[in-house]
């Protein structure tokens, strides 16, 4: 096989956990930011900085999270958990929604404003935080959000278009109730309401959020709440009628004190003014709204274009496979099938090239892992490149594969799945990933994100 379709790769260990500082930008109001079509950087930092967990640690706590988000969003896209609640007037369904991003986003609400950290999750919609009177709220590291002593928050009512938006919804004291349950049977129950969330030095007045009282489960340890950033109208990107965001995940390498940032960009900050910019449809499902649908139309190992039917990857008309783009999931993980093939193929080329045994007893939890020389920093790996419509993405070595040398693997940082696809992070980092609601596009720019 030609050099030139193998790829240097040095060792590091990916993974990315990030809390998030918001940079504020020149207007302090709802208004300004929408009529001049301004916006606001968030500066990322990794979660697991100055936790004293070795590779492996940090290698286990990562994909304990990305395995229990992959279980969820397939429960999600089969509808395997939905429920019917029924009033006198209407039935509503009741569906598991994502739960728990590997981002935290620090927000502050009210007036004068509280600051808390929040879970980031591209995989939903609904903003919400834990609100006192408390019925049951879960352990939180920063005092409950008592609306009481803010003189910016007003209860919605159930005709307000954001109540009718709610999957769950019902009328109680002229308020609108939700409940939004979870995957690992966490759920928040409370009431939607609205209030001044600020970003750094940045006030935005009404944005709507569901205020927690009855929250229950294990699977909000993080924070305390979440913030949606997905497609439907109760999201934080519709509510603020910033209909492009993008983020750009810089490398995670051995130094768990690095300062290097990566960010988010809402609003007009996420230009897509780039010359080595390529560019992909969103596609949409129905029974999913929220998710960001990609076309994945094949997968290359260097030279060789695996032989996947071009159906493995599409949506089925019950709503069920496809693949989704993730800022939630840490590894790439695909159907079945076309993963054995992906992985039958990139061992073959990765023994033929540099004679490196496939590692059985590897304990990462990844499923290909190659027995590394001592003393050995560079390997060579065949090229990886994923063909979405219109745009053939070619993976940098750093992107797709996960090395430790203290305990002498390199493995392959991807898994499979009986449901959906899911295109993770690390196969994202150091690319501005640019989402364009108005143009329903994605692109990718290969970029150094710590110099963004």
């Amino acid at each position: 096989m030609a050099s030139s379709n193998f790829a240097n790769f040095t060792m590091f260990l990916s993974i990315s956990v990030l809390f998030v500082n918001v940079l504020p930008v020149n207007s302090t109001s709802r208004h300004a930011l929408i009529n001049n079509h301004k916006g606001f950087k968030v500066s990322l930092k990794h979660v697991d900085s100055g936790g004293n967990f070795t590779k492996f640690e940090r290698l286990q706590r990562a994909m304990a999270r990305g395995k229990s988000r992959l279980q969820r969003l397939n429960l999600m896209a089969n509808n395997l958990a939905a429920t019917t609640a029924k009033d006198d007037s209407n039935n509503v369904k009741s569906t598991i929604h994502a739960g728990n991003g590997e981002f935290l986003m620090q927000i502050s609400i009210g007036s004068p404003s509280e600051t808390y950290n929040a879970i980031m999750d591209t995989g939903s919609d609904l903003i919400w935080t834990q609100c006192k009177p408390c019925k049951e709220c879960f352990d939180q590291s920063t005092p409950i959000f008592d609306p009481s002593k803010s003189s910016t928050f007003s209860k919605i009512s159930c005709s307000n278009k954001l109540c009718e938006a709610l999957p769950m919804s019902s009328c109680g004291d002229s308020s609108c109730e939700y409940m939004y349950t979870y995957g690992d049977y966490s759920s928040s129950e409370g009431f939607l309401a609205s209030e001044t969330f600020t970003f750094g030095k940045t006030s935005i007045p009404n944005v709507a959020f569901g205020c927690g009282n009855d929250n229950e489960g294990s699977g909000f340890s993080q924070g305390a709440g979440l913030v949606g950033l997905g497609r439907g109208p109760l999201s934080l990107v519709s509510q603020l009628q910033m209909p492009k965001f993008s983020y750009c995940l810089t490398s995670i390498n051995d130094d768990a004190n690095s300062k290097i940032s990566s960010a988010l960009l809402m609003g007009s900050v996420a230009n897509d003014d780039y010359s080595n910019i390529i560019t992909t449809p969103l596609a949409k499902n129905p029974s999913q709204p929220s998710f960001y649908y990609l076309s994945l139309e094949g997968i290359s190992v260097g030279d060789t274009r695996l032989p996947i039917k071009k159906s493995t990857f599409s949506l089925n008309q019950d709503g069920s496979g496809g693949v989704i783009i993730d800022s939630g999931t840490t590894i790439t993980y695909l159907e079945e099938g076309a993963f054995k093939l992906l992985k039958k193929e990139f061992s073959s080329q990765v023994n033929c090239a540099d004679k490196l045994p496939v590692d059985d007893s590897s304990s990462t939890g990844l499923d290909l892992c190659f027995t590394l020389p001592s003393n050995t920093n560079n390997i060579e790996v065949p090229k990886l490149v994923f063909h979405f419509e219109g745009a053939d993405l070619d993976l940098p070595a750093d992107n797709y594969m996960i090395a430790d040398s203290s305990m002498g693997v390199a493995c392959l940082a991807m898994g499979s799945s009986s449901g959906m696809s899911i295109f993770g992070n690390v196969q994202q980092q150091n690319m501005l990933v640019i989402h364009d609601l108005d143009k329903e596009t994605l692109s990718f720019v290969p970029t150094q994100c710590d110099k963004l």
